[in-house]
């Protein structure tokens, strides 16, 4: 689907219009392509007194090929220098008092920042500060960030990141022996995908990075190297775009979608070198089909990714019950019932990952979509009980909650309505399919072991929810 107010104001009688009228000015998205560096620019780090991720982290950007800049030889420049991100740790700040460092740091150098670049807070999960008045600090930087995400514009993202104390991230060294598990290896692989162009149509969010195995890949182009991976609807949208990525990325996929979507979904799996698999997950013994086919044929599934999904809608009060059962069944049962299989016969070992879809209609509701809202809620709250509960196993269990994605159903949208969801975020345009799939796919590589009970908006920082 075109977007052709975007394309127009690329032009130059649109970019005069939209100056003189205040329209939303739609940016050009920095998205990932295989070789690319992960910035456009060198990155400023700076750090509050007393931090603790500073060091670590100007490991990690340097193995990444990120080129530092020296923040004496920025100050005494004759020429104002140009960044591709801006990163602070903030782990030092344990009093409101010491919010300051963020102004002082940030306030130089807020027009320094590139189109497509990048703002990166790093602290401290609240719950896990000693005194209440570091939790109410570290909660403070939220709203920084995601000022940051509205105020800076020109494509330019900010994400707040929660590290754990639990992880040993201070003794472990990115280019030594320590660097193959644990909080720091996750780490580095939330860096580079919030770094990258992957994360083009993820703005204003708050990523948890806690204690966990994880393995670093040989090749970072290649993070799902020898993976199996589950994709469910895979036939079109989203989940095309997902197999595709996957499979760029080094994982064998297993695309699944219902009987009569097969043509497509032939198209897909060969077009990527994986198999299909035609199979409605709303019939009975769908779990036990599925769980024996995956069991035959790979004797295993790495990662689990629930796409596959919905929409039947009504207002309540006009709502069949037959409309609310099949979007309850579809887009949150069905999960449940192949996560139990899945999980008793022991396909999903250790270091496995299930990834589900869920919706910012699952965050702030939605008029007419009631049934759908329901489900995709309900996959929050999969989320956050499955999570802790497959800690111990090394399982991850994570989310990502799309916005305005243009597909195929955004394209039948009235047209009012279509530009209000395109333009209320702070991005000002819809997302690619391509946008959810490098954020699940991130999530699903084995070096992102120790995110886990996240649910990551792909919403360019909508203005809908919290």
């Amino acid at each position: 689907m075109t977007d052709r107010y975007a394309s127009f104001v690329q032009s130059a009688a649109g970019r005069a219009l939209v100056k003189r009228l205040g329209l939303p000015d739609p940016p050009r998205l920095r998205r990932h392509r295989p070789g690319d560096p992960l910035l456009p620019g060198p990155a400023l780090l700076g750090a509050a007194t007393g931090s603790r991720l500073a060091e670590p982290v100007a490991k990690i950007l340097t193995a990444a090929g990120v080129d530092l800049a020296d923040p004496a030889a920025t100050a005494s420049a004759d020429t104002p220098q140009r960044y591709g991100a801006l990163l602070f740790d903030a782990t030092g700040i344990t009093d409101s008092t010491d919010l300051r460092q963020l102004y002082d740091f940030f306030h130089p150098q807020a027009r320094a920042v590139l189109p497509s670049g990048r703002v990166i807070v790093l602290g401290t999960p609240p719950e896990e500060c000693p005194t209440p008045r570091e939790a109410t600090a570290q909660r403070a930087l939220e709203g920084l960030v995601r000022s940051i995400g509205k105020e800076f514009g020109r494509g330019i993202t900010a994400q707040l990141v929660h590290v754990t104390r639990d992880g040993s991230v201070t003794t472990a060294d990115p280019g030594g022996p320590d660097r193959s598990t644990g909080t720091l290896t996750s780490l580095e692989a939330t860096l580079r995908f919030l770094l990258s162009g992957r994360s083009a149509y993820v703005s204003g969010q708050v990523i948890r990075v806690g204690a966990g195995d994880a393995s670093a890949p040989a090749d970072w182009d290649r993070p799902l190297d020898g993976q199996v991976v589950l994709v469910t609807g895979a036939a079109r949208g989203i989940g095309a775009a997902l197999a595709r990525v996957l499979a760029r990325d080094g994982a064998q996929v297993v695309a699944l979608d219902i009987p009569a979507a097969g043509d497509a979904l032939a198209a897909v799996a060969n077009d990527i070198g994986g198999t299909a698999v035609q199979l409605d997950l709303t019939a009975p013994d769908a779990p036990t089909r599925l769980a024996d086919h995956l069991a035959s044929r790979h004797g295993r599934v790495d990662v689990v990714i629930h796409n596959a999904g919905i929409t039947r809608d009504k207002t309540l009060g006009r709502m069949d019950a037959d409309r609310w059962d099949q979007v309850i069944d579809v887009n949150l049962s069905s999960q449940e019932r192949i996560n139990d299989v899945l999980l008793e016969r022991e396909l999903i070992p250790a270091g496995g990952r299930i990834v589900a879809v869920s919706s910012i209609a699952g965050v702030a509701g939605n008029r007419g979509q009631t049934n759908y809202a329901t489900s995709k809620a309900g996959v929050i709250g999969l989320v956050g009980s499955l999570a802790p509960a497959l800690r111990d196993q090394g399982i991850s269990v994570n989310a990502v909650a799309p916005g305005f994605i243009e597909t195929r159903l955004t394209a039948r949208i009235p047209l009012v309505v279509r530009e209000a969801g395109r333009r209320m975020n702070s991005l000002a345009q819809g997302g690619l399919p391509v946008d959810v799939a490098e954020t699940i796919g991130w999530l699903s590589w084995p070096a992102s072991g120790a995110v886990s009970g996240n649910v990551v908006r792909v919403c360019g920082q909508s203005l809908l929810g919290a």
